[in-house]
């Protein structure tokens, strides 16, 4: 895909862009590279690397996907993305390949809230270099599932949630028969409070399990169509959960444990959703405001 001109590249930290003239060619790897530039947008590179082109007035192989690898890591969202992927899927393997091997080193250990932006990233360059693969979408999402449900990174949930609806939804519409993917499609919508269009999508995708797990899902059908739901969106738990972490850093413990109380007090949304560590973190509030029998028994929860 070429890029028309009249868009202005994203301003990232770190690159420049350069602009290299109507002749350019891209070469590399021993001629097995040859990519005339033509219409393409201008080239992202390091700003350590810029002078040297500017200078030259043209940008050689590495400079080249240097650049656009970490063009593409800050934002894979940026202007020119999908043109700037084009160019590393076609010149530069070695790259793609890299990528693939952060992504597996990641998933291979238990990582926190910066890692997981990280592979979020990783997984977003890919969706843009395999765009028919139901797959990426799908996995992005699942890592924001997991961004926007730990305790140590709740302030994001609003975010992760809302993009865990967005990937999943984009997940189905290229693999429309991923059952599994479906489900978690309604979770996503339920978790946002969208509970009627959650029960329509599980009940879609019943014929794709086993009978227990029908059961399973049949039974969050009813409860929803029985009204038995939440006081409030998940979701709005999850933000409420989040100043109680901030609260409880602060000193505040008291708040932070009136707001926990108040969170669990919901049984609906305490039975739905596993909910170790927020026991954890009102046993460290009832600990440090000298309540220790009430910390006992939320220590012996987590």
């Amino acid at each position: 895909m070429t890029a028309t001109q009249v868009n202005r590249p994203t301003p990232l930290e770190g690159i420049r862009y350069f602009s290299p003239p109507s002749d350019f060619v891209l070469r590399g790897r021993d001629g097995l590279v040859e990519i005339p530039w033509g219409d393409r947008p201008p080239v992202p590179l390091l700003v350590e690397d810029w002078p040297s082109a500017e200078e030259l007035a043209s940008a050689d192989y590495d400079m080249v996907g240097r650049g656009i690898y970490q063009a593409l890591r800050l934002d894979p969202d940026c202007v020119y993305a999908a043109d700037y992927a084009a160019i590393l899927k076609e010149a530069y393997p070695h790259i793609v390949s890299e990528l693939g091997g952060q992504i597996i080193m990641l998933d291979a250990r238990d990582v926190d809230g910066p890692y997981l932006d990280r592979k979020i990233n990783f997984l977003r360059i890919m969706a843009l270099l395999d765009p028919a693969n139901a797959g990426l979408p799908l996995e992005i999402a699942r890592t924001c599932v997991e961004k926007g449900s730990r305790l140590s990174s709740l302030q994001l949930a609003v975010s992760s949630w809302y993009d865990a609806e967005k990937y999943l939804r984009r997940s189905l519409e290229l693999n429309r028969a991923d059952f599994q993917a479906a489900y978690e499609y309604g979770e996503a919508l339920y978790v946002l409070g969208r509970y009627d269009q959650a029960a329509d999508i599980w009940h879609g995708c019943l014929p794709g399990f086993d009978a227990a797990e029908q059961a399973r899902i049949e039974a969050r059908i009813a409860a929803i169509q029985a009204g038995q739901l939440p006081l409030v969106a998940p979701l709005d738990y999850l933000t409420a959960l989040s100043i109680a972490v901030e609260q409880h850093h602060s000193g505040q413990n008291d708040s932070a444990i009136a707001i926990i109380e108040d969170v669990l007090a919901d049984a609906v949304f305490a039975e739905q959703f596993p909910l170790h560590e927020v026991y954890y973190l009102l046993g460290s509030c009832y600990q440090e405001a000298g309540l220790m029998d009430k910390a006992a028994q939320a220590f012996k929860r987590s």
